[in-house]
């Protein structure tokens, strides 16, 4: 429909609102160790290196299904989070599908965290069109269950809209009933802001079930300026559509901070009903390091700043006491 493709965009309004958000997203404390595990919950665990082995993508396959050891969660959670405590999912090539689904496996987390494979040649798209398709069938075929393709930008750059939501219908006939359909739109290739925003609405026209930002190879990537106008369009689609199309930044989301300020922003626009694995995704590489930092960082503050308080104001209550408390705080978050 042509029609959904009018739009204009505000550069300046929109980077001030993306501004804005990011100045309300600063936690502390329990607050931010609940939002790390939660970002955790959300991340796709990727690795697409040149000299990636079954080795390194089997490391990185335990990490995302047991990333704390249970003895940590023993003394400062509940036992029973340990299963929920993992990431969506891991992203590798195709050719590494195999390796990962036979991790995943083994570990018997096939029906927790999910194989996404990026395809379509990867990153930059520029190969024949049946090629590919092929791609998308070969990492189905090795046990993928999450697709992750880029769009041709060529099409998009030089408006020729029609073509592109042929090509994103027949990646999503693909993957069928048999895999979820993520898009690159590559957005810092695009150019502009109307184009970010008119190739996330082809891409959804065409039937994809997520729209992401970024191969993470592009000069510009994830930024919450380019991530408002995406949601626009989400927004905007499931207004006209009643669908409901999940968003996935990827490329430069690094820490913490930067994972909470995403999630504040999808937060205040599509409300925390999408902060869910199956509406929001990050992709990141990097991510867990810092994820995990804060999370022992900051129970270890917690741990020290409750002794410390019972030792200052009740002298009689022990250390255990203390701890129990703080750790009777963190189950509740």
């Amino acid at each position: 429909d042509p029609a959904l493709l009018t739009v204009h965009i505000s550069l300046r309004q929109v980077e001030e609102i993306a501004l804005s958000i990011s100045k309300r997203c600063l936690v502390s404390g329990v607050n931010e160790i609940a939002w790390a595990l939660r970002a955790l919950m959300l991340t796709d665990l990727t690795t697409l290196a040149g000299d990636d082995t079954r080795a390194n993508v089997r490391r990185l396959c335990v990490r995302a299904c047991y990333p704390f050891e249970p003895q940590f969660f023993d003394k400062y959670f509940e036992r029973t989070l340990l299963q929920d405590i993992h990431c969506a999912s891991v992203c590798v090539y195709p050719a590494r599908v195999k390796d990962a689904y036979l991790t995943i496996s083994q570990l018997n987390q096939l029906e927790s965290v999910a194989i996404t494979a990026v395809t379509t040649g990867f990153p930059t798209g520029q190969y024949g069109l049946q090629t590919r398709l092929q791609e998308i069938s070969h990492a189905i075929l090795a046990g993928a269950t999450e697709i992750d393709v880029v769009i041709n930008r060529q099409l998009a750059l030089i408006g020729d809209w029609k073509t592109l939501y042929n090509e994103i219908v027949l990646m999503r006939s693909a993957c069928g009933e048999h895999a979820l359909l993520k898009t690159i739109l590559a957005v810092g290739e695009l150019g502009t802001m109307e184009n970010v925003y008119k190739a996330a609405m082809v891409c959804m026209m065409a039937g994809t079930d997520f729209l992401k930002t970024s191969t993470g190879m592009e000069v510009v990537n994830a930024t919450l300026s380019v991530g408002l106008v995406m949601i626009f369009a989400i927004q905007e689609f499931k207004r006209r559509t009643c669908q409901i199309v999940g968003i996935k930044p990827a490329g430069g989301i690094r820490t913490v901070r930067d994972a909470i300020a995403w999630m504040t922003l999808v937060n205040e626009t599509l409300g925390s009903r999408w902060l869910t694995r199956e509406r929001f995704r990050f992709g990141a590489s990097g991510l867990l390091n810092d994820i995990e930092k804060v999370v022992r960082d900051g129970v270890a503050k917690l741990d020290r700043e409750a002794a410390e308080k019972a030792a200052q104001n009740k002298p009689n209550i022990s250390e255990t006491c203390s701890e129990d408390a703080m750790c009777k705080e963190l189950r509740k978050r």
